[in-house]
């Protein structure tokens, strides 16, 4: 089960309580204050981990609690700092505090291995008497508690981190073509709306190892809210390149382009910046060539050349694969 967005409850720990204590010793009278400060409490923090290609592990866990600072003790004894909760995510997850209006406010984003974010700092632990004690007074009874720790309701929204995306209308041929190039097995089938999730493949392409990402379901409107396209459509923000998947059987291939390309305008125009390769798919079913040169032709006029394939049958995977190495 692929999931990409979820919403979590975090608290975390509140701080131990300061200690009012004084020195209780045989023959050693007004020993003086001695109560011990209380522990910090825990952090709940968020762990990028490659473990995990999506969100689904969190599904059926929708509460996380770090622990309470202990409280300090007589003899200056410190109260020990509660444990932290750390939450793995995919790399790519980025996080939001979502309000009672429903706002979302950005919190941070988890990118590479490893890499950590505080999402709910522990409350800071109490002061014990003994650190109360001045010259004038010097049998203090006061202290100070621990604070509260923060209770958030999180919004985690994944955005998938590959090289590679792969763009183009339902059974244009995304998933057939992912399948030729990389290490994927994805579900193919003749009908369209196939794919439902982003799939993820890996390509080794002369020593080099390439993530390619299967991005279902954009089509017109897809900015919208239309099919899939809002869904998955943030997935490509973070690919490095382009992959526009036509099928060369529909009436207009140049046609579908632009509006592959007006679609993810509508939804971000900074995705277009990135370096793209124009596909002309199922070469193996056009009888006549001179529709295959027609298409090649208004893609030309469009300023933008095109590689011939068949995913099917494999033709023209190489030169896509040089020229993907290229690019």
């Amino acid at each position: 089960m692929f999931i990409d967005r979820i919403k979590i409850q975090v608290k975390s720990g509140k701080g131990g309580d300061g200690c009012i204590s004084f020195r209780r010793e045989k023959y050693v009278p007004r020993g003086g204050p001695d109560g011990g400060d209380g522990g910090q409490g825990g952090d709940v923090l968020l762990k990028a981990s490659s473990k995990y290609p999506s969100l689904s592990h969190l599904h059926h866990i929708s509460h996380f609690k770090a622990g309470n600072g202990q409280n300090g003790k007589g003899k200056n004894q410190h109260g020990k700092n509660g444990k932290n909760i750390i939450i793995s995510v995919p790399q790519g997850t980025v996080a939001y505090t979502v309000e009672s209006t429903q706002k979302l406010s950005l919190l941070g984003e988890l990118i590479r291995q490893g890499e950590s974010l505080v999402v709910a700092k522990g409350g800071m632990g109490g002061i014990g008497n003994t650190s109360f004690k001045t010259s004038k007074n010097k049998a203090p009874r006061i202290r100070k508690v621990g604070g509260p720790g923060e209770s958030l309701s999180l919004l985690l929204e994944l955005k998938l981190i590959a090289d590679v995306g792969l763009v183009g209308y339902p059974n244009a041929g995304k998933t057939t073509l992912l399948s030729q190039i990389s290490n994927a097995k994805p579900k193919i089938a003749s009908y369209p709306f196939t794919t439902l999730t982003p799939n993820l493949g890996v390509a080794y392409i002369d020593d080099k190892k390439l993530t390619i990402a299967d991005i279902p379901g954009i089509i017109d409107g897809a900015h919208k809210g239309k099919g899939l396209g809002l869904e998955f459509l943030r997935h490509i923000e973070r690919t490095h390149l382009l992959i526009f998947v036509l099928d060369v059987t529909r009436d207009d291939p140049s046609s579908d382009y632009n509006a592959l390309r007006n679609e993810i305008r509508e939804y971000n125009p900074r995705i277009l910046e990135k370096p793209s390769i124009v596909v002309l798919n199922k070469i193996d079913l056009v009888r006549n060539c001179k529709l295959l040169e027609e298409s090649c032709r208004r893609l030309l006029r469009s300023g933008k050349g095109a590689i011939s394939i068949s995913a099917l049958k494999g033709d023209g995977i190489d030169k896509l694969r040089a020229e993907l190495m290229r690019v």
